[in-house]
């Protein structure tokens, strides 16, 4: 798989990695569209077969897909337009194959490419990235300082590796004096994997090189390592914790999983969403368009991945409480390591304040 676009996430804009960063926007209206034609719909899903069958990670799964879904289109009734049917049959898709990252949606601008989903994207589709990545803030949604000298970091998804980059590092460079992480990916919904070893690199120290994850493509039988790079910088060496929900997906799963698996940070929040099979995208003809996974996740460690069963936690507890349990366990802990009385009474301060889900009072006056 190409480094630089390919994700664990669904598709969606103009290169593999951009959605899994871009915030939720409220649905474009539907076109007003005539019903697909028996004919137009024949088509779809003779091509949608041979897709499966050339793509599909599991070869018997899409053998059993290919099997079941003509019944299940058949119910459908005549009447459907293209995106009302791209709808329906991608329900049917993860029902039959139990795999999130099947998807199909309606686009009649997407073109596929006769190089394949890997092929090097053009200059304008270059140049769309970098402006998109930027107006996202490199998937970086907030960096923040909470009282305590405990650092938070939201990340939203996992951008390109050659353009997220100095984003990551300038977002390390802030928290880097803090005592503690709190990293939140419970709206992280995923990107390139390369990205994702960009990120974990950050945590480890120089010359500790990790094997964090494995992606094996099934159409052309290959396996790409993924580590830790020696680029990054800088490194962060104090506890994490990393925030989860059933929200966090793909690429954002997986670096909850790294995190777990090499035991660098523990993890607060609920079981992730569980899709861990990376998808390419590919023409079913009328417009539609088809999110096929084609390759698997194989962590170096456990030698599995976290397909239909999600990352679970170390410490469970509300998504919508996370922050606060994991920011309670931090000052507790940051407690019992101070040795001075002052210190110590305004770490108690904050905890009773943390308990109750308040913060300090910000006060604007001058101090006498």
């Amino acid at each position: 798989m190409t480094t630089s676009l390919r994700r664990l996430a669904l598709p969606g804009l103009i290169a593999t990695s951009i959605l899994a960063c871009a915030p939720v926007l409220a649905a474009p209206p539907k076109p007003d569209l005539p019903p697909l034609t028996a004919q137009q719909r024949a088509e779809v899903m003779q091509t949608l077969a041979t897709k499966l069958t050339a793509n599909y990670v599991f070869p018997d799964v899409a053998a059993q897909i290919n099997g079941a879904l003509p019944a299940k289109v058949q119910a459908y009734g005549a009447g459907i337009p293209a995106p009302e049917f791209a709808e329906a049959i991608s329900k049917d898709l993860r029902a039959l194959g139990h795999d999130k990252h099947f998807r199909v949606f309606f686009d009649p601008r997407f073109r596929e490419d006769p190089a394949g989903p890997n092929a090097v994207p053009s200059a304008e589709d270059m140049q769309r990235q970098r402006v998109e990545v930027g107006q996202m803030s490199y998937g970086i949604e907030k960096v923040q300082r909470l009282p305590g000298n405990v650092a938070y970091v939201e990340l939203r998804g996992f951008g390109p590796p050659d353009l997220v980059g100095p984003g990551y590092a300038a977002a390390m460079s802030l928290v880097e004096g803090s005592d503690a992480l709190i990293l939140d990916l419970r709206r992280n919904g995923g990107g390139s994997p390369t990205s994702v070893a960009l990120w974990m690199s950050h945590f480890f120290p120089l010359g500790d090189e990790r094997h964090l994850n494995d992606i094996y493509t099934r159409n052309v039988d290959q396996t790409q390592q993924f580590w830790t790079t020696a680029a990054a910088s800088p490194r962060y060496a104090k506890p994490v914790y990393v925030l989860t929900s059933g929200r966090t997906f793909s690429g954002g799963e997986e670096c909850a999983y790294d995190f777990q698996t090499q035991k660098r940070a523990t993890l607060v929040g609920q079981t992730t969403g569980g899709g861990a099979n990376a998808g390419d995208r590919f023409s079913l003809g009328h417009g539609l368009v088809i999110n096929i996974p084609t390759a698997r996740a194989i962590n170096p460690i456990t030698k599995t991945n976290w397909e239909g069963v999600g990352v679970k936690p170390d410490i469970e507890a509300p998504a919508a409480q996370a922050q606060q349990v994991a920011y309670v366990a931090i000052l507790k802990t940051l407690v019992g390591q101070t040795k001075d009385p002052r210190d110590a009474g305004r770490l108690k301060e904050l905890i009773a304040l943390a308990e109750k889900g308040e913060s300090p009072t910000p006060v604007y006056e001058m101090r006498q």
